[in-house]
């Protein structure tokens, strides 16, 4: 399956979703101006992904700070592992917040209540 590798921008996060390295993470900021246009193409490789994935895969997110917006297309990848995780795949997130910044890890925390993933919480 072909990694997706896209470069973080102003309002765009770094996007790396490579299983042969076994590297999944979206890290910085998540505001693009068309939501849909930008994670469309990332839900869709995860749905193909989730078939047949990894022995395990840990999915990183690393986040400065998301929009509203970004919230949906988020739980949806979160809904896809946990699918995952149901049929019997190892899976696990780690969710980083900026020190202090209690907002974004209690982002992490609702997710963590809605779908059947174990999260881990780190600060950086």
């Amino acid at each position: 399956m072909e990694a997706i590798n896209l470069k973080g921008t102003y309002d765009t996060p770094t996007v790396t979703l490579d299983p042969e390295n076994g590297r999944f993470e979206i890290s910085g900021r998540s505001y693009p101006e068309d939501t849909a246009e930008f994670y469309i193409p990332i839900l869709e490789w995860l749905s193909n992904y989730i078939q047949h994935p990894n022995e395990h895969t840990n999915f990183v997110f690393k986040l400065d700070y998301f929009n509203s917006s970004s919230y949906k297309p988020f739980l949806d990848m979160f809904l896809k592992l946990a699918e995952a995780r149901q049929k019997g795949h190892n899976i696990s997130i780690e969710w980083y917040y900026k020190e202090g910044d209690w907002d974004i890890k209690e982002a992490g925390e609702e997710f963590s209540e809605i779908v059947e993933v174990p999260f881990e919480y780190s600060s950086f």
